[in-house]
């Protein structure tokens, strides 16, 4: 299996240098400056548990071919246009596997490559990229989850995940993988309005006087809308992502907080935007959702 990876980001870095290292046929697809820099230091991965190099087949968007089994998408979801666009020399052969947060980009990649061209998929893990352009691991969570969207995708998303069992990371295979994308989705709501609100970690949270049951009651907001668009949050599900978000002392926090203090731009157009507009179909209130994405918005005045 020929397996492009469209960025060299906290999660294409880390998963795709993990699958290179078992054996699998990555290609990353870069833009020039970052191309130059791999090719002259090589990928260096840093874990909790050590650090490593790899030296990875690398190609810019114009020398791309229609070669590729799978193409993975692991791009921030306001980047997903420029991806597909970096992609199009590609993209005419092979399936599509988006690991972005949300659940609205699949139906835009549904319109431009088809159902039975988009595979689904979930990523689970803190990770950045260091000023020295190596891929930091902020925490031991590491997981990949795929699964088909239609019967034709079937055999390769098997493939897929027996690949990624080879490899130094956990796996998880889901028959109902949009299912998992809204237990994802959910959850980093949560999360991410939170930590952004309030600028500091789950235990930081969870020390003060009203912070679990507002963390407990922005998760039921979006466990709320999840089950409004036929896609309820199972109760075993909700109790361990509630008991992550109000666990005392933890360093948790979103990837939108970081973004929020380097004065990054942010994805809370489509975590936390998106989710509104699914509540307000429904008619669902959501007032603590709706705080968190107006702080952002008026914190995001002025960022590119």
């Amino acid at each position: 299996m020929k397996i492009l990876i469209v960025g060299a980001g906290g999660i294409g870095g880390f998963f795709g240098a993990k699958l290179h290292q078992s054996g699998a046929d990555v290609t990353y697809l870069l833009r020039e400056q970052r191309q130059q820099l791999i090719q002259k230091q090589g990928l260096t991965v840093e874990t909790p548990r050590g650090s490593f190099t790899i030296r990875p087949k690398t190609v810019l968007a114009k020398q791309l071919e229609p070669i590729y089994d799978l193409i993975i998408l692991a791009c921030k979801a306001f980047d997903l246009k420029d991806a597909t666009d970096a992609i199009s020399k590609a993209s005419s052969k092979g399936v599509i596997l988006p690991f972005l947060n949300g659940f609205t980009h699949l139906d835009t990649l549904d319109r431009q490559f088809g159902r039975e061209r988009v595979m689904g998929g979930v990523a689970h893990i803190a990770a950045t990229i260091s000023e020295s352009g190596a891929i930091k691991q902020l925490t031991e969570l590491n997981s990949l989850t795929v699964g088909p969207r239609t019967p034709g995708q079937e055999a390769l998303c098997q493939a897929l995940f027996a690949l990624c069992k080879k490899a130094d990371f956990d796996s998880f295979y889901k028959e109902n993988i949009e299912q998992a994308l809204w237990d994802k989705w959910t959850f980093l709501a949560a999360l991410a309005g939170m930590t952004t609100i309030c600028r500091g970690s789950i235990g930081d949270i969870a020390a003060t006087h009203y912070g679990k049951d507002l963390s407990g009651k922005m998760f039921a907001e979006c466990c709320a809308i999840a089950a409004s668009q036929g896609r309820p949050i199972d109760g075993s599900t909700q109790s361990s992502s509630k008991d992550i978000l109000v666990k005392e002392g933890s360093p948790f926090t979103a990837s939108m907080l970081r973004d929020l203090l380097a004065g990054k731009r942010d994805e809370h157009e489509h975590i936390l935007g998106d989710l509104i507009s699914f509540a307000n179909l429904s008619s669902i209130d959501c007032p603590l959702l709706k705080i968190a994405y107006t702080h952002m918005a008026v914190e995001g005045k002025g960022r590119i």
